[in-house]
């Protein structure tokens, strides 16, 4: 959406996250710690199990919104989350502690309460705010096709790609984050014989020609 007004809240631009958990949440309700931990060497989006994809997909909020971009969303660090450092400094890769955050319904509370805080900073800044406020990225060797993505508000230059990127594309890339690994949550339940609850939205990342939708 990219006729809406500067002066429009972020929300507007975003009304998707709105409804992001409760998506979330219903695609692993009722899932047993074996369902939850299965994982496979057939396929490369199998390594990490179904508890590692929603330990990750709650991690990579606040290590954009407050790692990244603390300074300048939270000056005060008025963000609330009191442990940053099982987030920004955790041994488990990409990920929440694992020693700290297994259990299922611990996970699922921070992806809330990081989702809560995400749609908070979408309700008070502006979409002009959103454009004009940009960081740099570091390179990855995946970034290259990422950016492919987004259709405004990111460069990406070299190989692997480094660039900048405006807090639009911040909150774009945290969305499309959490769909595509919505997506592998799905495609590690069909490895197992379950059935599918949601239908993940058709956009990000998981939709790129180069990536690999793979099926069991």
């Amino acid at each position: 959406m990219t006729d809406i007004a500067e002066s429009s809240k972020g929300a507007e631009l975003f009304p998707e996250f709105k409804g992001l958990f409760k998506l979330i949440k219903l695609e692993v309700d009722g899932l047993s710690d074996r369902q939850l931990d299965y994982t496979s060497t057939r396929w490369t989006w199998s390594d990490w199990s179904i508890r590692n994809q929603l330990s990750h997909m709650a991690s990579l909020i606040p290590r954009w919104l407050v790692v990244r971009w603390g300074n300048e969303l939270f000056p005060q660090g008025n963000h609330g989350i009191r442990d940053l450092d099982s987030i920004t400094n955790s041994t488990s890769d990409r990920r929440l502690d694992d020693q700290i955050y297994w259990e299922k319904t611990r996970i699922l509370c921070l992806l809330n309460q990081y989702l809560v805080l995400a749609c908070d900073v979408l309700r008070e800044r502006s979409v002009g705010y959103l454009r004009s406020r940009s960081i740099n990225r570091d390179a990855t060797p995946q970034w290259k096709s990422m950016s492919r993505a987004h259709h405004t508000g990111i460069t990406a230059e070299g190989d692997p790609a480094s660039g900048t990127m405006t807090l639009e594309a911040t909150f774009r890339h945290i969305y499309f984050e959490e769909v595509t690994h919505l997506y592998n949550i799905q495609r590690l339940k069909k490895a197992q014989g379950l059935q599918l609850s949601v239908e993940v939205p058709e956009v990000g990342y998981w939709m790129l020609d180069d990536w690999d939708r793979s099926e069991p």
